[in-house]
């Protein structure tokens, strides 16, 4: 009679924007714009929080006994936190995960895209001065955040002499975004039932992440202080060169350097 255990399964989207359809045909035209230029695509998102310290982790693997973790998760009993801060290369097929020990903040997200641009993007895609940026309309990186886009001017567009292109996923379309499927959720594997108790063990969970496609990943520690609670001040937001694009604006703008 098909009848067996079942788990729910989340299916039904209760947050969905009228104009989701308009904003995917648009990312898709821009994804396709900037791959036919060999222009560097990268999807950004934060990771869930993680206690670094003895405690359990969900999944499982192969072993001859249990690990035994901690029976609570207090957070007084953590070395830390991690908070993973990815960026996938679609082209590269190439992750990179900034590890954060303070907040997730507009400052943490940019400091990391910049990090990785330093590191490997400009290497890789030497003489190039576009990047579309693909991310969520929340979090660090959210469209409606003021910090995010003042952070990109200072950081990445002024810093680095770069035109910075963001088109957000709609609301409640996050998972869609390339990183989630194509990164996150691997590393999501790779630790699986492994307790995080050290910073080391982390990055090299993170480090050794890979796909028969071919991805590799690379992984930093970022121990600076990011304090919360801080917006930019009007001037700050005056001197952001920032043009809307005419489809949706709200959701998809240019960043030129100043």
């Amino acid at each position: 009679m098909d009848f067996s255990l079942r788990v729910n399964r989340k299916a039904i989207a209760t947050d969905s924007s009228p104009d989701r359809d308009q904003q995917f045909r648009y990312l898709s035209s821009m994804r396709t714009r900037f791959e036919n230029r060999g222009l560097p695509i990268i999807s950004l998102d934060t990771k869930k929080r993680e206690l670094v310290g003895n405690f359990k982790k969900n999944g499982v693997k192969w072993g001859g006994t249990s690990v035994r973790v901690n029976d609570h998760d207090f957070r007084s009993d953590a070395i830390g936190v991690a908070i993973p801060y990815g960026i996938y290369d679609r082209l590269a097929n190439r992750g990179s995960v900034f590890a954060g020990v303070s907040h997730d903040t507009a400052a943490f997200a940019v400091h990391s895209i910049a990090g990785w641009w330093k590191r490997e993007g400009a290497d890789r895609y030497d003489h190039r001065r576009q990047l579309l940026l693909l991310a969520d309309t929340g979090g660090s990186n959210g469209c409606r955040t003021a910090a995010w886009k003042t952070e990109l001017q200072s950081q990445l567009c002024n810093c680095f002499g770069l035109t910075v292109t963001v088109a957000h996923y709609p609301t409640g379309a996050s998972k869609w975004n390339p990183i989630e499927h194509r990164l996150f959720s691997e590393i999501s594997k790779n630790w699986a039932a492994e307790p995080l108790d050290t910073y080391p063990k982390v990055l090299n969970f993170i480090r050794n992440t890979c796909t028969p496609t071919g991805l590799t990943v690379s992984a930093y520690l970022d121990r600076r202080h990011y304090p919360t609670g801080t917006s930019p001040d009007p001037e700050q937001l005056r001197r952001i060169s920032l043009k809307p694009h005419s489809t949706l604006p709200g959701w998809n703008y240019t960043i030129a350097p100043m």
